[in-house]
């Protein structure tokens, strides 16, 4: 039976992705046999729930074919021979976080921004995999990982799963986990302070994991740039290791130097799209589970049906329904949930930037003219930068394609997109006057 398992290993070669295939069926051994099932083993419990969901049906068919009859599998947490078991279990277990870790330096890790707690689906199943190889030490000579997505759709999810793995894995691991905004304001002080000699020390030779992100705040704050180059090259040369994430590719972020462009381009990009409908449904099933909340399942599948943006948006949702079912006292059905949907849901056919500058102008009284036009009073630019953000926020078009529509160049769509930001942590008036735009525009009326 060990002869099969080898064929059928060597099956599965030809039809898992290689990395896949490195991470999660190539430590799967042989333990026995018995009448119409095969027991393996696998490293830990993590990886016995991986591999079952994903793989499992794979496997039971290969084993079909390789054995030329019908067998089952049992897949087990543990080594292949028991002389080969550690004494301690756990050592062989990936412990799983119960609290948020600190990373040492930056700022806390979110208890829920596991591995475990992360949904996979074809939309993520490269980065997942790529960020928890290169956190398992797999990748090899590769310590850099650049994570690229819209917002919400998980990189920071991921970054800091990196994070809780090393420090669980690997307790004596320094891991830093902080904004390129926080970086830039750190080093700022420690220059005011003259500190910069701790500052730097404490990058380049403290750190053995760095974890970085919204790298694009750093378009063109040239002095950042200089310096985070050189902390980056100090790690990578002591083979450190870095986790960047971005809502943008190196390549699109303007303003920034080619030596900092060099070192984001030169790890493992790897892009989250958007999940699908079968993605969605899940995510919304595990986020009911985490949160104890029981909605039927025909409640489940409309909210993953109409809630398409992103991962955010459906929790909004799962939330809103199990917050108004609880204030109201009333059942948790489809009426209840259609109402949640239409406040929050966003028809993207019907939002085109030209909706969105006739409802700035509106809002703002001033013109379409002065949207377009190269006046820096005050007066006209907090509305074009307002107009630029919306138009990023619930249009699919580029940074380039917005700017030209507003008759700017990319880099100053960037920079608008940045205040607006600034301006929405503020949590004060101009926050509460872009949350009534946006609901203006998710509700359909200008």
């Amino acid at each position: 039976m060990d002869q099969i398992w080898k064929r059928v290993k060597s099956l599965l070669k030809e039809k898992v992705p290689g990395h896949s295939y490195r991470m999660w069926i190539e430590p799967i051994e042989f333990c026995e046999d018995c009448a119409d099932t095969i027991v393996l083993s696998c490293p830990n419990p993590f990886s016995r729930k991986r591999i079952s969901e994903q793989y499992g049906k794979l496997i039971e068919s290969a084993l079909c074919d390789a054995a030329g009859q019908p067998l089952k599998m049992n897949l087990i947490v543990g080594a292949a021979h028991p002389a080969d078991s550690p004494e301690n279990p756990e050592e062989r277990q990936m412990k799983l976080p119960e609290m948020d870790l600190p990373a040492r330096g930056g700022q806390l890790l979110r208890q829920d921004y596991t591995f475990d707690q992360f949904v996979v689906g074809k939309n993520s199943d490269f980065a997942y995999t790529a960020a928890l190889s290169l956190a398992a030490r797999k990748l090899g000579n590769q310590n850099a990982l650049y994570l690229h997505s819209k917002t919400g759709l998980g990189k920071s999810h991921l970054s800091q799963a990196v994070g809780h793995h090393i420090l669980k894995a690997f307790p004596n691991e320094r891991v830093y986990y902080i904004t390129a905004e926080d970086f830039m304001n750190e080093m700022t002080g420690a220059y005011r302070s003259d500190n910069i000699h701790q500052f730097k020390d404490k990058y380049r030779h403290n750190c053995d994991v760095l974890l970085l992100e919204d790298v694009h705040f750093l378009s063109g704050k040239n002095g950042t740039q200089e310096e985070l180059s050189n902390t980056l090259e100090s790690l990578m040369n002591s083979n450190k290791k870095v986790i960047y994430s971005s809502c943008y590719l190196p390549s699109e972020i303007p303003k920034v130097n080619d030596k900092l462009k060099s070192r984001l381009s030169c790890g493992l990009i790897s892009k989250i799209d958007l999940p699908d409908y079968k993605v969605r449904l899940r995510i919304l099933k595990k986020a009911a589970r985490s949160g104890g909340f029981a909605l039927p399942d025909i409640v489940l599948q409309y909210l993953a049906s109409e809630l398409v943006d992103d991962v955010r948006q459906l929790k909004s949702g799962l939330i809103g329904v199990a917050a108004r079912a609880s204030l109201l006292g009333s059942a948790v059905d489809l009426e209840l949930a259609r109402n949640v949907v239409d406040d929050i849901v966003t028809s993207r056919e019907q939002i085109t930037l030209d909706s969105i500058k006739q409802l700035v102008c509106k809002y703002y009284k001033v013109t379409l003219a002065d949207l377009t036009s190269r006046s820096r009073r005050q007066a006209i630019v907090r509305p074009r930068q307002v107009a630029m953000y919306l138009s990023r926020r619930y249009t699919d078009h580029s940074l380039q394609t917005i700017g030209r529509s507003f008759n700017r160049y990319h880099a100053t769509t960037l920079h608008a997109l940045k205040a607006v930001e600034k301006g929405l942590k503020e949590n004060g008036p101009f926050q509460k006057h872009v949350d009534f735009l946006s609901q203006r525009l998710e509700k359909g009326r200008g």
